[in-house]
């Protein structure tokens, strides 16, 4: 039985939380953002804002707010989970990390009600009360205290207070020089009514205020907007002269400075809290609004549903408030959250569109000055360009590299189409010329130094030369400076003394400014098999059995020869990093030796091959990788069987360590060094599936590429194309732009509109899209849906989209799918299906009418066209084909129906049978004659299609389900007999049919194999089918989509793995709680942070329900986990190792190969 496995390819982009404040130094402002499970820290800087620090939490965040205790020169920052767990952070400028200061956990009872908006965490203007808004009726106060002797504590213990007001809308604490604060709250009343409350938080003995609406209630404003959902505290006026103003008019009825304006939907109403003074102010237009930020104490910034931003301007005489105003200044993003970053920037947080950094312009336009892409929420999505899943042998050559994903992403204005690929990205920038056969190329130039000017590219039996211009144009010439062209190349480039080396099959040359200089030949009957060479050295293999030493500086005399007897020459390498040092790999011995090129003796061999291999030696190089204080030298080996082993290079004695090995294909790479900028440099390795390999954060990575076609690369630095590579593929030369490390690339075509569903067809080359679109008319908001085609590659849209009625009817599901026809040759053609739902349909002909059916074909003009559609007495969730049959899952009932197409603008359907389902299904997987219906709270059944024989009907009958309480989201056939399902409390599990059970029940019982809280809400999960040996680590099975922009690689552990990586977990989790089990021995006395706020790893990833919890995950390992394996100290790998079986290296290669795979 296979366990799961999960590994991140996307991490969350959305986001939901924002909080500025001085956490990395006290003199500058830094902002935190909240992404799902990531706290990230960004700096403000010239060219925008920069990332200056990341760090996952075990928990999804729930709560940020700035605390400041006293003597601190930073503020803290506070940071609440949706399992109710707490603590607070300091920056340690020493380590440059997060340290925890305080944690706690919230044990209220589980009945409680959670509070009817978000959690909220509100810190008094003073600094020494912190208020929790988590349940219904109830506040958490904690005092925030001057720690105590030695302690760090400085949050007091909670104390939870009741209070009368249920329905909290929205609360914030008053602006006031009194040593109780005031708390306002905006609340719902039993009646429906919006009321705002005021009360002092503590009372004249600094407890707790009782919160009694008769005693403690020190306002209580009624005849609010009903879409009243915030409320701005308004600061107090600083000058002198307006306090002095404050105190002597406290007896009139005038509002002044310090009061709250309550935001509603039609009107916008501020109270005085101390004289009880209300102004009123009617807003032109109904407004919904989504969020506010303070520009200063009497201009606020709005933003509303639609992303149009707004100033709001308290108009006073001195202190006291004679009215409001509010324009409109632009649109931007729809936001979650506002932060004013000073000097008119600002912030602007989304959870459905990019994030942004905007400027106000004179208090009356906006400009966008950044853009932060975000993928969420990811509504669809599919899978293309899965590079060589075809005949692949190994699961490791697959990495999601090679995939390609299409997004339905973000909400009406913010809506878009998103072309995710994790990867380093190969950006074409031009064909330089169609040619086949190339096996090499070289960049040079003719002149005393940079920038290169000339492209050497070596044929089998040629060499061709290409000038460059400083325009970028390239014309080919017979030859420059005498090179020879009538042979293969096998190596050339320059000298610092401005000669230009060249080997061929039959001589070593050196040339001048026109000619050639210097040559050296091998003896009379042999030629050169392999050459490598630096700046003072030339090492070649004659015949394969002899090596050469050649000194540059000596014009290639002879400097020593060595006989390797019955063996022979695979390879050969001298590094521009170690100079006086060759490294030949062996044919027979399939070893490798490292040489001193003064007189060819061996300094050190490695034997390469483990005992049940014969693999050899293709190529090798030997460059710095990582930066030189944290490593030297890095040798990189490509064996014949597409496995990559490295080596660390001891500088002083040459000696080989921390030897590991990751499988790339099954042939060997051919591997070429790339400089950066920083003096490391990069390996490019060539293969069925190229990688770039590279140092980050301390580590060597290796990462797709997406350049699947490459046979040869070279780096070219030419002063039309600085920093760019060459890429020579089976049948053209090309010029490109390379990332120097992976990441997520996203490509967007903003659409303005929601992309609710999406389907790719090969056929067409195209995806059809069912999109949703609002617009504001007249303070009417009109609706409106369509389906159309949009281009694979370039995004854009194909002919003319298919229009619904306004208002009337939305898109629920869109397939592509193979169908049969009755008409011509017979032969199924390709359709689009489109389920919708109506809005309304009150009218007494088409009452019982709540959605359609609809085919599309596509015309000449590459347009949708309706061919039939079929009403339906239920909204079409979604669709399916089974053996040419539509199978809609309606409101209550999976219906089955037969298709015919008459002619291409015909058809007809067929009911030909139906299943009750226990709600309403909200997605369906179809495999073989078995469809998995996931039902939206009652988990998944299995239904069985049966064509009817004998003259009896199709039957649909259930043969399987899951007994439990689920409200899933999607579900989807992952191997067989075996489905994964998610749900909207954030969980997966797999389920496994048990079809072979002894008893009926035992037939029909779909039991859990692996289940795991992944903290976010998954909304579409991709089938992927990838061949892989019996080997191979994990089996990739789909891919995943969530709602806060998250995109994961899910995949099987073959049971060979199981029992390495479970164990792995364990370890690794253990190392980072400062608890233990009995059966897990504390590897570490002090507990690795891998994450902040002592959380435990077991809790965060445990399945959470309202029916149900676990202590832990089961059968699932989390692939994030284990790859922090290697950021750890070779120390504690030794210790994590202890023990597992595996050796350390054989432990960093297997993760290795987990973490290419995404």
């Amino acid at each position: 039985m296979n366990m799961a496995y999960l590994a991140p390819i996307h991490r969350p982009s959305s986001v939901r939380l924002t909080l500025r404040l001085n956490l990395l130094d006290p003199s500058e402002e830094c902002l935190v953002l909240a992404k799902a499970n990531r706290l990230e820290i960004w700096r403000s800087t010239t060219e925008g804002l920069i990332m200056a620090h990341s760090k996952a939490i075990y928990g999804r965040i729930s709560m940020l707010q700035k605390i400041t205790p006293v003597g601190s020169k930073t503020d803290h920052l506070f940071v609440g989970t949706v399992r109710a767990q707490y603590f607070t952070l300091m920056w340690n400028r020493r380590t440059q990390q997060l340290d925890t200061m305080q944690s706690f956990v919230d044990v209220s009872e589980k009945n409680m009600r959670e509070s009817v908006s978000k959690d909220r965490c509100l810190v008094d203007p003073t600094g020494r009360i912190l208020v929790m808004e988590l349940y219904e009726g109830v506040l958490n106060l904690v005092k925030i205290v001057k720690p105590k002797g030695c302690k760090t504590d400085y949050l007091d213990k909670p104390e939870q207070v009741r209070i009368t007001e249920m329905k909290v809308r929205a609360s914030t604490f008053l602006h006031g020089e009194s040593k109780q604060p005031k708390l306002a709250l905006l609340y719902e009343d039993s009646r429906g009514n919006v009321r705002l409350a005021t009360y002092r938080v503590l009372d004249e003995k600094g407890q707790p205020s009782a919160f009694d609406p008769k005693k403690d209630r020190e306002n209580d404003l009624d005849d609010l907007c009903f879409g009243a959902m915030h409320i701005i505290p308004v600061p107090k006026a600083e000058d002198e002269g307006s306090k002095r103003y404050i105190i002597r008019n406290a007896a009139t009825a005038k509002a002044n400075l310090g009061g709250v304006i309550i935001v509603g939907e039609t009107k916008l109403t501020y109270l005085d809290d101390e004289s009880k003074a209300t102004v009123l102010y009617a807003l032109d237009e109904a407004t919904i609004w989504a969020t506010w930020e303070a520009i200063d104490e009497t201009h606020y910034l709005l933003a509303d549903d639609y992303g149009y931003l707004y100033i709001l301007t308290i108009l006073v005489d001195g202190a006291t408030v004679t009215g409001m105003e509010v324009r409109k200044i632009g649109q931007a993003s729809k936001s979650t959250s506002l932060e004013n970053l000073g000097n008119g920037v600002f912030y602007v947080a989304s959870h459905e569109a990019d994030n942004q950094v905007i400027r106000i312009e004179d208090g009356e336009s906006i400009t966008i000055l950044q853009t932060l892409p975000n993928v969420a929420p990811i509504l669809d999505f599919t899978v293309m360009d899965m590079g060589g899943r075809d005949g692949e042998t190994q699961s490791n050559e697959y990495s999601s590299g090679q995939a390609r994903l299409v997004t339905g992403s973000g909400g009406f204005e913010g809506g878009s189409l998103r072309s995710v690929r994790s990867g380093v990205g190969l950006d074409d920038i031009g064909i330089l010329a169609e040619m086949e056969g190339i096996r090499k190329v070289f960049a040079l130039h003719t002149g005393p130094s940079l920038p290169n000017d000339t492209l050497v590219v070596s044929f089998a039996t040629e060499t061709r030369f290409f000038k460059l211009d400083s325009q970028g144009d390239f014309e080919e010439v017979d030859t420059i400076r005498g090179l020879f062209s009538t042979a293969e190349t096998f190596l050339t480039y320059n000298l610092d003394n401005g000669l230009i080396l060249q080997v061929t099959a039959e001589s070593v040359t050196l040339h001048g400014q026109n000619s050639m200089v210097h040559r050296w030949q091998p003896p009379e009957g042999h030629v050169i098999t392999a050459a490598s060479g630096n700046q003072k050295y030339v090492l070649v293999a004659s015949n394969g059995r002899t090596l050469v030493s050649l000194g540059l500086e000596q014009n290639l005399d002879e400097i020593a020869v060595q006989d390797l007897g019955d063996d022979q020459v695979a390879c050969v390498h001298v590094p521009q990093v170690l100079g006086n040092i060759g490294i030949v790999g062996l044919w027979k011995s399939g070893s490798i030796s490292i040489l001193d090129l003064e007189n060819l003796n061996n300094i050190t061999s490695e034997e390469l091959r483990r005992t049940d291999s014969a693999s050899i030696p293709r190529d090798i190089v030997l460059t710095q990788i990582l930066p030189e204080e944290l490593s030297g030298p890095t040798l990189f080996v490509s064996m014949e069987d597409g496995i990559v082993l490295s080596f660390s290079v001891d500088k002083n004695d040459y000696s080989l360590s921390g030897r590991k090995s990751i499988v790339l294909g099954i042939q060997q790479a051919q591997l070429q060094i790339l400089p950066r900028k920083n003096g490391l440099y990069n390996v490019f390795a060539t293969c069925e599936h190229p990688s770039l390999i590279y140092g980050s954060e301390g580590r060597i990575v290796y990462s797709a590429v997406t350049a699947e076609d490459a046979v040869c690369v070279c780096c070219l630095d030419s002063e039309a194309y600085p920093d760019s590579i060459v890429v020579a593929t089976q049948n053209e030369l090309k010029l490109s732009a390379i990332d120097n490390e992976r990441r997520t690339h996203v490509r967007t075509l903003p659409l303005g509109q929601t992309v609710r569903r999406i389907a790719y067809s090969a056929k067409e080359r195209a995806f059809g899209i069912g999109s949703i679109k609002r617009e504001l008319t007249k303070d009417e908001e009109i609706i409106s849906t369509s389906f159309r085609l949009v281009d694979e590659v370039i995004f854009g849209e194909l002919g003319k989209p298919y229009n619904f009625p306004d208002n009337n009817e939305i898109v629920e599901s869109v397939v592509r799918a193979e169908l049969p026809i009755t008409y011509g040759d017979g032969e199924p053609v390709e359709r689009f299906l489109v389920g919708t739902s109506f809005l309304d349909r009150d009218d007494a002909d088409t009452s019982d009418v709540r959605g359609r059916l609809l085919v599309f074909g596509v015309d000449q003009n590459r347009s949708p066209y309706l061919i039939t559609s079929h009403v339906l007495k239920g909204a079409c969730r979604c669709i399916g084909v089974l053996d040419g049959k539509i199978v809609a899952a309606l409101n209550k009932t999976v219906v089955m129906y037969k298709y015919e197409e008459i002619s291409s603008n015909s058809a007809t359907f067929t009911k030909l049978a139906t299943y009750r389902c226990s709600t309403c299904p909200i997605d369906i997987d179809i495999t073989d004659n078995i469809i998995a219906v996931a039902d939206i709270m009652k988990s998944v059944a299995l239904v069985e299609y049966t064509p009817g024989a004998d003259g009896l009907p199709d039957k649909l009958d259930e043969v399987g389900r899951h007994n439990q309480q689920v409200f899933a989201t999607s579900v989807t056939n992952i191997d067989e007999n075996t489905y994964l399902e998610s749900d909207h409390d954030g969980n997966l599990l797999v389920l496994r049919w048990n079809k072979d059970g002894v008893t009926k029940e035992d037939r029909k019982r779909l039991e859990v194999t692996s289940e795991l809280n992944l903290g976010e809400m998954v909304n579409r999960v991709q089938r992927i089918t990838v061949d892989t040996s019996s080997s191979a680590l994990v089996v990739p099975r789909a891919f995943i989509g969530t709602t806060e922009g998250a995109i994961y690689l899910f995949s099987l552990i073959p049971p060979q793995n199981q029992d390495i990586l479970m164990r792995l977990q364990t370890r690794l989790a253990s190392l980072s709680s400062s608890t233990t089990s009995s059966t897990t021995p504390n590897l570490n006395p002090n507990p690795i942070s891998f994450t902040p706020g002592n959380l435990d790893f077991n809790t965060y990833r445990s399945y959470t329900s309202a029916t149900r919890e676990t202590l832990e995950p089961f059968r699932f390992v989390d692939g994030e986990l284990i790859e922090r394996f290697l950021d750890l100290e070779e120390e504690t790998q030794e210790l994590v190792a202890k023990g597992l079986g595996p050796s350390v290296e054989d432990l960093r290669g297997l993760v290795e190969e987990l973490k290419r795979l995404h």
